[in-house]
């Protein structure tokens, strides 16, 4: 299912091979949340900019159009017309996003949902139902994701729950495996406990006691330091297998992605790419542009010339922020592609680096070149 082919130090170089096609690791997964990336673009632009995994939200595709729409029209791999793997997130994010609509007791989460207002119940039951009816490909844990800062004794009461509630997600997929022996689900387990190390060491100890074919790390990029985030990556990873994926949920910019490999992480999803690019902001070799910027109004060359992306092969900065200032949808879509074709490209770069043994000069010059701006 997982299988190392390389590493340097704790970087690591794999294959997860899924129902639904092989991932080779580190790998950024693409956040189609309500199973569309925001940005008008589709599943044969994702496979243009080299994406492997979509990621869709189980709370959001639960609310419109519901699971059974989903479920009857042949899954979600069919429903958006993606012939890859599908992760979907448990919900368990929206227990910290939606903090002012919902309440938690120890059978779930009750939610207001924050389109009219109906109220919804949600536990790790419900969730995994959810997410077996979407045909998922990975499943995750449903679990609370605590705010930043929360005391110590909040977070080990809401770790010590989201342990509880991983025993009742891992019942239930076994259960409906059995009931439904072609559900391609695999659960990944989630590892809490904020930016409390020994907390977070006790989690992932305990999870890893489940024996599940993956395991994420929760509740960061939830406010606090990117300091702090590598602090914790360091004291948890290694008490997480090293032989199953190992998911850093949320994160991040190019710069956080490499520290996380460098610290043993090889999963990601941000919504960052395609946020940044539908405002005009542009991942490059040399760092960020901004293409509102009055500089690029006749620069006739590609957003970056050593991008190979159909954008980069066909269009100027001039243009494109010709289409932004036009107000013209076109801006939104161009500048979406070409974002998530850096963030795939820079993983596929990535694992050349690991394999060919040389990740930690590859990291060092690219954090450089980014800094620096060329």
């Amino acid at each position: 299912m997982y299988t190392l082919l390389a590493a340097q130090n704790r970087a690591k170089r794999a294959v997860f091979l899924t129902p639904h096609g092989t991932v080779q690791t580190p790998v950024f997964m693409n956040v189609a949340t309500a199973a569309a990336i925001k940005g008008a673009l589709d599943a044969d632009d994702l496979r243009e900019a080299g994406c492997q995994l979509a990621l869709c939200n189980t709370y959001h595709l639960h609310l419109r159009p519901g699971e059974v729409v989903v479920r009857d029209l042949g899954g979600l791999r069919r429903f958006m017309g993606w012939d890859g793997p599908v992760l979907t997130d448990s919900g368990g994010f929206q227990v910290y996003s939606l903090s002012k609509l919902r309440r938690i007791k120890e059978e779930g989460v009750t939610f207001a949902s924050h389109i009219d207002g109906r109220r919804i119940f949600m536990g790790p039951e419900e969730s995994m139902d959810i997410q077996a009816a979407l045909g998922t490909t990975i499943a995750m844990a449903f679990d609370e994701c605590p705010p930043h800062p929360a005391t110590r004794e909040y977070m080990k009461d809401s770790m010590e729950r989201t342990t509880r509630w991983l025993a009742r997600c891992k019942d239930r997929i076994e259960a409906i495996r059995v009931a439904s022996p072609t559900s391609p689900a695999f659960l990944f387990g989630i590892n809490q406990g904020g930016v409390y190390g020994d907390l977070r060491i006790e989690h992932a100890k305990r999870i890893a006691g489940f024996d599940l074919p993956g395991y994420a790390i929760g509740g960061l990029a939830v406010g606090e330091s990117h300091e702090e985030m590598y602090r914790v990556l360091e004291e948890v990873v290694p008490h997480l297998p090293r032989d199953k994926p190992t998911y850093l949920m949320g994160v991040g910019t190019p710069e956080n992605l490499l520290e996380a490999i460098d610290r043993g992480v090889d999963f990601f999803d941000c919504v960052l790419p395609a946020r940044n690019g539908r405002h005009g902001h542009v991942y490059t070799s040399q760092g960020k542009l901004n293409l509102f910027n009055a500089r690029h109004e006749r620069a006739d060359i590609p957003i970056d010339p050593l991008c190979g992306c159909k954008v980069c092969r066909t269009h100027s900065r001039a243009y494109m922020r010709h289409l932004f200032k036009a107000k013209e949808m076109l801006a939104m879509r161009l500048a979406v592609m070409h974002n998530l074709y850096f963030y795939n490209n820079l993983m596929r770069d990535v694992r050349n680096a690991i394999e060919a043994g040389t990740y930690d000069v590859f990291k060092k010059d690219r954090m450089e070149a980014w800094r620096s701006g060329g």
